[in-house]
């Protein structure tokens, strides 16, 4: 038995890590049954089918308005049709290998609170937008300065129904393009591409949220891979990979 102390939670939303003005986390998920009862029931007990997946997150933080803080970034995305990556990292946080929740999402709700006796805080609410599942933390907020695998991660057993991928690039000072793929073994010692985000431009910040089709065969082993172009500078960059089952 390992228990986790919420201390090292770390949040990133988009091309942000916003770890620093949240304190408490709340991660909901859920699947939707249908009643499929009939005349004659076995020992008289209703029956249901599964149905739908559905996730919310909700934080709760410290108001902070400087540019590029928590508020300006929250409040650029608030009611934006365009859906947010994000990676909740609860399991003792970025730590290659730990339990995260991965997928992008609509913000729903942002609440400012202003007592007159403590400090201005917020809260936020996360509504999954399609797929969340969770996953792995592949690369830690690692800062990449040239071309590298990473740390693999044993899944203990392949999988056959894809999964999704998640890639947030925080910091960027490269003056050279950046080429980040999930890649996976079924020994450890070879590796194939799995998964190829879309190439990171010279200093740019971004996040991408990557669907690996159902049906396909997702090896017990995953690692990233960097292929890094340019002289000068580096990227703090943080992958997830969550397992369809």
């Amino acid at each position: 038995m390992s228990f986790r102390h919420g201390k090292g939670t770390r949040i990133l939303i988009g091309s942000t890590d916003l770890s620093t003005y949240f304190r408490d986390t709340s991660i909901s998920s859920s699947v939707e049954t249908a009643e499929t009862t009939t005349y004659g029931a076995a020992n008289g007990s209703k029956t249901y089918v599964t149905g739908l997946n559905d996730s919310t997150v909700s934080l709760t933080g410290l108001f902070d308005d400087d540019t590029g803080a928590a508020d300006d970034v929250i409040t650029t995305a608030l009611g934006s049709d365009a859906d947010i990556v994000f990676t909740i990292a609860q399991d003792g946080g970025l730590v290659v290998g730990r339990r995260c929740l991965l997928g992008q999402s609509i913000e729903t709700k942002y609440d400012i609170t202003s007592p007159v006796a403590d400090v201005v805080s917020t809260a936020l609410d996360l509504q999954s937008d399609g797929e969340s599942l969770h996953g792995v933390v592949l690369a830690a907020s690692d800062s990449i300065s040239s071309t590298s695998d990473g740390t693999s991660v044993d899944g203990a057993a392949a999988s056959t129904n894809g999964g999704i991928a998640t890639l947030h690039v925080t910091s960027n000072t490269r003056n050279g393009n950046i080429t980040v793929k999930v890649q996976h073994s079924a020994d450890n010692v070879t590796f194939v591409d799995l998964a190829t985000f879309s190439v990171v431009s010279t200093t740019t910040k971004t996040s991408e949220r990557l669907s690996v089709a159902s049906g396909t065969t997702v090896n017990r082993y995953l690692r990233v891979s960097y292929t890094v172009a340019g002289t000068t500078g580096s990227a703090t960059i943080a992958v997830a990979f969550g397992r369809r089952y």
